[in-house]
């Protein structure tokens, strides 16, 4: 019995180092290989891998608002009209609604195809005037122009734009803001369906505070985008604003 078990242990470590000792190892080493790719990715890796994906509940909530909205079929200001003809309520709230547009085409520049032209943003502030930044030119000169906001303060975007020819529906304004190239913040606020008019039409956004501390301030740059239901690009623009510890900084 003891001669057995005497033998037993050496010949057990001879069958894991020729069978199990490779793979062990190999293992061990393809662990070790994660571990380095996710220090130098600073992102928890699979074992396939790849990064894994890791979002903030906010961002899974939008994930899913998208996944399960389905926009309605966009129709025409004549179709529009048309429908419903027998119902005199909704018939006179869609004219009521429509205003202009009901009596033919609303075209304010024949020589843009856009429906919607976004004309200004600017920047409110309660005491102070609207500082604005033109949307209609050169877009890329808009970097030039920097925002300065204390740090703190409350503020408002507010959008001026015209819609000609069609209804656009589900109006969609997104601002994603950077410092440094790293994503600080992301707003998307819902603007709404509008109707084509003549004169110019605004959104702005529900007020905002204003970071505030040391840390906080420094200079900001932001993606604009406005877009719709049917995911139509009108208008994306780059602009920047620095935070500063007041207006004269």
């Amino acid at each position: 019995m003891v001669f057995r078990c005497f033998w037993a242990v050496p010949v057990a470590a001879l069958i894991y180092i020729i069978l199990l000792a490779p793979r062990t190892a190999s293992c061990l080493k393809y662990s070790l290989s994660l571990c380095i790719a996710s220090c130098e990715s600073n992102k928890p890796l699979t074992m396939s891998g790849e990064p894994e994906v890791t979002r903030t509940p906010e961002e899974e909530e939008e994930e899913e608002i998208k996944s399960s909205y389905r926009p309605p079929p966009e129709k025409t200001i004549d179709e529009i009209l048309a429908a419903d003809q027998e119902d005199e309520s909704l018939r006179k709230y869609k004219e009521a609604l429509l205003g202009e547009a009901q009596a033919g085409a609303v075209i304010v520049d024949p020589n843009d195809p856009r429906r919607v032209i976004v004309k200004k943003l600017a920047l409110c502030v309660t005491g102070r005037d609207d500082v604005e930044l033109d949307l209609s030119g050169d877009l890329t000169d808009l970097k030039k122009q920097v925002f300065v906001i204390k740090e703190g303060v409350q503020y408002r975007i507010r959008i001026d734009f015209i819609v000609q020819r069609e209804i656009v529906h589900g109006l969609k304004y997104v601002q994603k803001t950077y410092r440094l190239g790293v994503p600080v913040d992301k707003m998307t606020h819902m603007v709404g369906s509008y109707p084509p008019k003549t004169e110019i039409q605004s959104y702005t956004t529900p007020p905002e505070d204003a970071p505030s501390g040391m840390v906080a301030r420094g200079s900001y740059s932001v993606n604009s985008l406005f877009t719709d239901d049917d995911k139509n690009v009108h208008l994306q623009w780059e602009w920047c604003f620095d935070i500063k510890k007041d207006w004269k900084d």
